[in-house]
């Protein structure tokens, strides 16, 4: 039987201690689908919850490797640790994190258990699973038998952990969010995007008013303008699309942080672009013109170009990556 383990071990690449530590996570992630499940069918707008596990499972599975000689690599003589006045900063923060993910989940969990599916109860779950993946490698990273001193970036762990970021948050960024904060966020977006629409109209010698969140045609017909035209659904989805095609395709923290910051910005500016459309259809046919097929063919095609602007954005940050690669095999 100890004979069979160790092959299985072998097989899957994992030293033992970092067998119970990957099937604790598994069983958080376990969890949080099953969780997230009710609401990804539930809601429209949530379907990309279902893509969480299946991401999260492909970013472990292609730097499995990697994952497993970072984690050998704490357990190596001379292995970097934060020292000095460092190390109890980052125990704080680590141990802060963990214990706040464990509580959150916990929390979630038994609301779960005794009023059944909740937005808020959801939202906490996932919230709380992100920051137990997050920081449960480090907690249970081995150690080193003469660590060297470091500052914070150089800890072995934090090397670790950064190979597990996404895995840990897309969770979070998957989770459904409650009523409160998507009414702030939508109204957040919603102003200053009819604002915007208003003046870039005025600017082109079309006057158009605005009542609140509704605009007024020249013939005082008034086209009302809604909380999920503010731009929060695409907003969302393009950040979690933009976070997985850096992680995935892309090799520099700064790269992957420009990818997802440009994937904001290019669904607002999507937004945008559909509202104008929008508007300048009702200004020259009618407030009634834009409903129906009118506005769902604009949808559509939004959603189309937004998708061919992200992979248009990733081949543009991929390209001193592969100029350095060309250069490199020239020389």
């Amino acid at each position: 039987m100890n004979v069979k383990t160790k092959r299985n071990w072998r097989i899957w690449g994992m030293p033992a201690d970092l067998v119970p530590v990957a099937a604790l996570g598994a069983a958080f992630m376990g969890y949080a689908t099953w969780n997230q499940a009710y609401w990804c069918a539930a809601l429209e707008e949530n379907w990309f919850g279902w893509l969480t596990p299946v991401f999260s499972c492909f970013v472990l599975f292609d730097r499995r490797t990697r994952i497993v000689a970072a984690w050998n690599a704490c357990r190596a003589p001379d292995s970097p640790r934060a020292s000095g006045w460092r190390r109890p900063v980052v125990e704080a923060v680590v141990v802060g994190g963990f214990a706040f993910g464990v509580i959150a989940f916990l929390a979630g969990a038994f609301q779960r258990a005794g009023v059944g599916p909740s937005l808020k109860g959801t939202f906490v779950v996932l919230t709380g699973v992100s920051a137990v993946l997050l920081f449960l490698p480090w907690l249970a990273a081995p150690q080193s038998p003469k660590p060297a001193p470091a500052g914070f970036g150089g800890d072995a762990r934090r090397h670790l952990c950064a190979l597990l970021v996404f895995p840990a948050i897309v969770w979070c960024l998957s989770a459904p969010l409650i009523e409160v904060i998507e009414s702030q966020l939508s109204s957040f977006l919603l102003n200053p995007m009819i604002v915007l629409v208003s003046f870039i109209f005025d600017m082109l010698g079309l006057p158009l008013g605005r009542e609140g969140n509704v605009l007024v045609m020249p013939d005082y017909s008034r086209v009302g303008v809604e909380e999920a035209c503010s731009g929060i659904r695409s907003l969302t989805a393009c950040l979690y699309a933009g976070s997985f095609l850096g992680a995935v395709f892309l090799k520099r923290l700064w790269q992957k942080f420009a990818l997802v910051v440009a994937a904001a910005a290019l669904a607002l500016g999507m937004n945008l672009i559909r509202s104008l459309f929008l508007t300048g259809w009702a200004y020259r046919h009618g407030a009634q013109a834009i409903e129906g097929t009118v506005h769902d063919t604009a949808g559509y095609a939004v959603l189309a170009f937004t998708v061919a602007g992200l992979f248009g954005l990733l081949a543009l940050f991929n390209r001193p990556a592969r100029r350095s690669r060309s250069e490199a095999v020239m020389t």
